[in-house]
């Protein structure tokens, strides 16, 4: 029987014994195999969502934090269940199926199930590139070895929560933290845990550094010689303020989803320093380790403007744009992007719809509200014509354009659409990577359109 049904993300199939968790506090219960069952994730809880066999929660939409983290785990999990905490039981035995559709069910006990394989050599080409969103390090070299164009979407936030773990203002001002330390029991705490984590480090900003340059090598490395596009970070002030030391630093937003994020915190007097940091570990990654298949894109950006002077400080910190074949992209995610797309063609080498706010910003609705998930589809007119019509643009221009949102991940109907709208790149979640790539191949024979 059917226990629950949610929104499936993914396609894949998980079963265990069911593990019911209500808070962070509880983590240490969790063990390796088990179905994590919870109200909502976020950053904190991915050192368990690394190991479960599937994740159900009772709230979110298709973009909430346990959605893109499960896409990009490979681990098949099913949001908005509304009351999986309730009616499934911990040490239950469940399996989680999201390979039926959209809709998600979670089933009581261990069920059979059939794979499916297709022959790699067999696959067609495409002249429509087919990339991926990839963010773990750790599973950049098996999921290189799916066939794929190259990484439209390399994002820091996994690195930054799980390899490094504390805020980069932090460590800048560690010094001052030891001298706060002898007053403040709180502070004291957090200097405590800073040198337990960076002990073998003296210059404790080079351990941002580094641990974020090995990161992003290592996906670069996974991929090369194909480009890897690597977003700049794109935590909002309530996903720092997580972050070892975060509160000393983040203020309260009342909306952080459209508050002090992405291209604005950059050139923030406040910020600044810890950008450096961001810069010089691409720079580390693409100089020292040569890794030039790096390219670097910037999320949120709202203005023209924004765009320069992130560009200017970018390259007072190293990163020149044209230097060593380093291009720049900007996110096309909020209705102005698409509106002054011309404008934005101007600065940057090239565009990304990120159709996850994009859709949000064009509707007017909070992406992570279960109120109105029902009304967040990308495959609206209104978010369908922004996207026809900054593709419009970005080929007049001739600037290179793709896209890394969710969409054509989720609905094959949204892919053919936009190999209609004449795209150059698509970058999906692994698991999608070679069904889509069969659709594309189909649609762009349909159209006449030849691969390269």
């Amino acid at each position: 029987p059917v226990l629950c049904s949610g929104t499936a993300v993914g396609t894949k199939i998980g079963h265990g014994v069911a593990r019911v968790i209500n808070s962070t506090l509880e983590m240490d219960q969790f063990r390796e195999g088990e179905v994590l069952v919870t109200t909502m994730t976020d950053p904190d809880w991915e050192p368990i969502m690394k190991i479960a066999a599937a994740i159900v929660t009772n709230k979110g939409g298709r973009t909430c934090h346990a959605a893109i983290v499960s896409r990009e785990l490979g681990i098949p999990c099913i949001i908005g269940t509304g009351n999986a905490d309730e009616v499934i039981k911990t040490g239950q035995e469940v399996t989680v199926s999201c390979c039926e559709g959209e809709t998600g069910h979670v089933y009581e006990g261990i069920l059979k199930y059939e794979v499916e394989k297709l022959n790699l050599e067999e696959l067609p080409k495409t002249k429509t590139k087919i990339m991926m969103n990839v963010g773990i390090p750790e599973q950049a070299f098996s999921q290189g070895m799916i066939p794929n164009d190259g990484v439209g979407l390399a994002r820091e936030e996994f690195i930054i929560n799980s390899h490094i773990g504390i805020h980069p203002l932090a460590l800048l001002d560690y010094d001052k933290l030891k001298e706060k330390a002898k007053t403040d029991q709180k502070v004291a705490g957090v200097v405590y845990k800073i040198d337990d984590i960076t002990s073998v480090y003296e210059d404790k900003k080079q351990f941002f550094i580094n641990k974020l340059a090995e990161g992003i090598s290592r996906i670069a490395a996974g991929f090369y010689p194909n480009d890897v596009i690597v977003r700049l970070s794109d935590f909002k002030t309530n996903e720092y303020e997580n972050l070892l030391g975060g509160y000393l630093y983040e203020p309260t937003e009342s909306n952080p989803m459209i508050g002090w994020r992405g291209a604005s915190r950059y050139y923030d007097e406040k910020f600044m320093p810890a950008f450096e940091l961001e810069c010089l570990a691409l720079l580390k990654a693409r100089n020292e380790v040569g890794l030039t298949n790096i390219k670097v894109m910037v999320p949120f950006c709202r203005t023209p403007e924004e765009g320069k002077k992130v560009i200017e400080l970018m390259k007072r910190f190293g990163l020149v744009q044209g230097e060593n074949g380093l291009e720049i992209y900007v996110m096309c995610e909020i209705p102005s992007n698409v509106v002054c797309a011309d404008e934005f063609a101007k600065i940057f080498d090239g565009f990304s719809i990120g159709s996850n706010d994009l859709t949000q910003l064009t509707l007017g609705l909070d992406r992570d509200s279960s109120l109105v998930a029902h009304l967040y589809d990308e495959r609206n007119t209104a978010v369908k014509r922004l996207i026809k019509q900054v593709i419009d643009v970005a080929k007049k221009k001739g600037r290179k354009i793709g896209i890394c949102g969710q969409a054509p991940s989720d609905f094959p109907d949204f892919a053919e659409f936009l190999v209609e709208c004449g795209i150059d790149s698509m970058s999906l979640i692994p698991d999608t990577v070679i069904k889509t790539r069969l659709l594309v191949a189909k649609k762009e024979k349909e159209l006449g359109i030849k691969p390269e």
